[in-house]
């Protein structure tokens, strides 16, 4: 085994990067391109350092663990609400403000508006169809209005 070991080099690491990071493509997580960052940076230091097989290891174990944190903090950061598009997956709340016609009158608290293909249940004060409502609030697929 520390033949195996011993034998450790330089494309050893970076062929093995690659093939960790070709993995992530198949089965994507980011949890194997991480692992394959290492084993390069493993391997570009091997180029200029010539560690021992143990050092090799160990740099590869440290970058590793390092990865993690790092990892973390980015996803941190990219959670972030995007700011060019804020109603992204969520539609409804991109209504509220709008007015739009009833398309089945509002009884007893219930009626219908169609908004472009379709057609969403609206909670409010009882009026005809055919009247004008502004969306004043959404929770989920449902909608609260008031008269215009």
């Amino acid at each position: 085994m520390s033949e195996m070991f011993s034998t450790l080099g330089t494309w050893n690491w970076l062929i093995f990067g690659i093939v960790l990071m070709a993995l992530e493509l198949l089965a994507p997580g980011v949890f194997l391109f991480w692992l394959g960052l290492a084993a390069l940076l493993v391997g570009l230091l091997s180029f200029a350092l010539h560690p021992s097989w143990q050092l090799q290891i160990l740099m590869f174990a440290i970058f590793a663990a390092a990865a993690v944190p790092l990892w973390r903090r980015v996803a941190r950061n990219n959670t972030a609400v995007s700011k060019s598009n804020p109603f992204l997956n969520k539609r409804a709340d991109a209504l509220v403000g709008r007015v739009f016609t009833l398309e089945k009158p509002i009884i007893d608290g219930s009626g219908t508006v169609r908004i472009d293909d379709t057609i969403w249940r609206v909670a409010g004060p009882d009026a005809p169809a055919g009247s004008r409502v502004r969306i004043v609030h959404a929770d989920g697929a449902s909608l609260t209005v008031a008269s215009a």
